[in-house]
C-alpha cells in the first residue's frame, strides 16, 4: 500500500504539472490570437495592394511554412476582419477576446453583431468551458434572450434563504431541447425518454453544476412508491433539484405535486448538509398570471417555464451530441 504521504506529495505534484500545462496553453492562445490580430493590422494597413494582395500573401506563407495551417485565404481575411472588428474597443474586451480560442472568436464575429450581447457569450464561454459547438447551439437556440432578457417565473426569493439569485440563474424561458426524432403527436412519456436519450443535450441547457442522478427516481413513502421524472443535484447551489416534464399547458396540481416531491427529497433523500431542494416544471405552454398566482401559495423554491423543441441543429452540432451507446456507457459508469 503506497504510504498516505507519498500519495500527497504525488498528488501535488500532478497538479502542479495540471496547472502548469493549462497557463501553458492559455499564454498560447493569447499569443495565438495576438500574432492573428496584428497579421489583420497588416493586411488592413496595405489594402491598396488590391484584390489579390491577401492571395499573394497566402501563396508566400506556404511557401516559407509548409506544414503550418491557419493561413489560409479565408482565414488570413477572418484576421483583417478581426483586427476591424477590434481595433477600437476598450482593454475589457481585448482581454476577453485573447482569452478565447481562435474558432470561437470567429463564431461570436460573425453570429452576434451586438458587442454587449457578444461580450455575455464570451464570458458565458470561459465559466461554463463550451467548445465551439456549443457555442454555435447557445446562440442558435437564443441563450442571451431566455436567460438574460425573459421573465423568470419562480418563487425562489420568498423561499430560499440563500442562492436564490445563482437559483435564478437555471432558470430559461423557455427551455429547449433537441428532440429530433419526436413523432407528431408525442407523448409524455416518449418525451421522457428522448430527453435521457440526449442527458448531455439536457445538462447542457439546464447549465454548468449539474449532476445526473437518474430518471423516474423512485421515493418509497409508508409502502407507495412515487416517481420523480428527472432528478439532478445541483454542485454549487448544493441540493438537489427535480425536474417534471408536461406535454400540456400549465395546472396549478402541477405546482402541489412538485410540493410534495421536494418536501420528501428533503426529509428522505437530502442530508443535512444539503440546502433545501428545487423544483423545475417544463409544461408546453402556461398562462403568466397562473403560474403567478400558484407560485404565490407554494412554499417550496418552485420555478415553472415553457419549453420548445429544436429541430434545426446544423449537421455539426448533431455528431456532438451522444448517441445511445454514448449514453448507454455513461449511465453504466454512474450506476
Amino acid at each position: 500500500m503506497i504510504d498516505k504521504s507519498f500519495q500527497e506529495v504525488a498528488n501535488r505534484i500532478k497538479k502542479a504539472i495540471t496547472n502548469t500545462q493549462f497557463e501553458i496553453m492559455s499564454d498560447a492562445n493569447k499569443k495565438l490570437v495576438n500574432l492573428y490580430y496584428n497579421i489583420g493590422k497588416t493586411l488592413e494597413e496595405n489594402s491598396n495592394w488590391g484584390n489579390k494582395f491577401i492571395d499573394n500573401v497566402a501563396i508566400e506563407l506556404k511557401i516559407s511554412f509548409p506544414n503550418l495551417k491557419g493561413f489560409s485565404v479565408r482565414n488570413l481575411k477572418y484576421m483583417k476582419s478581426f483586427y476591424n472588428e477590434y481595433k477600437d474597443d476598450n482593454d475589457e474586451f481585448v482581454q476577453l477576446v485573447a482569452q478565447l480560442p481562435w474558432k470561437h472568436n470567429i463564431t461570436l464575429m460573425q453570429k452576434v453583431k451586438d458587442k454587449e450581447i457578444r461580450k455575455w457569450y464570451m464570458h458565458k464561454c470561459l465559466e461554463e468551458g463550451w467548445s465551439d459547438s456549443i457555442l454555435i447551439y447557445q446562440i442558435d437556440t437564443n441563450l442571451y434572450n431566455r436567460q438574460e432578457k425573459a421573465i423568470k417565473h419562480n418563487n425562489f426569493s420568498m423561499t430560499l434563504k440563500k442562492n436564490s439569485d445563482l437559483a435564478s440563474n437555471i432558470m430559461k424561458e423557455p427551455y429547449v431541447f433537441d428532440l429530433i426524432e419526436l413523432t407528431e403527436n408525442y407523448k409524455e412519456k416518449e418525451l421522457e425518454n428522448k430527453m435521457l436519450e440526449k442527458l448531455k443535450n439536457v445538462l447542457l441547457e439546464l447549465g454548468s453544476g449539474f449532476s445526473f442522478v437518474g430518471n423516474q427516481y423512485k421515493i418509497t413513502i409508508d409502502n407507495q412508491d412515487f416517481y420523480i421524472d428527472l432528478l439532478f443535484y445541483h454542485i454549487k447551489l448544493k441540493c438537489y433539484i427535480a425536474v417534471e416534464l408536461k406535454v400540456t399547458e400549465f395546472k396549478t396540481e402541477f405546482a402541489s405535486k412538485m410540493g410534495f416531491y421536494l418536501t420528501a427529497l428533503d426529509e428522505e433523500v437530502k442530508d443535512e448538509t444539503d440546502n433545501p431542494s428545487i423544483g423545475l416544471i417544463l409544461c408546453q405552454n402556461k398562462s403568466n398570471k397562473i403560474v403567478d398566482y400558484t407560485l404565490k401559495f407554494i412554499n417550496k423554491p418552485v420555478g415553472i417555464s415553457e419549453y420548445k423543441i429544436f429541430d434545426k441543429l446544423s449537421k455539426e452540432i448533431q455528431s456532438k451530441l451522444p448517441n445511445a451507446n454514448d449514453i448507454s456507457s455513461h449511465l453504466d459508469i454512474m450506476e
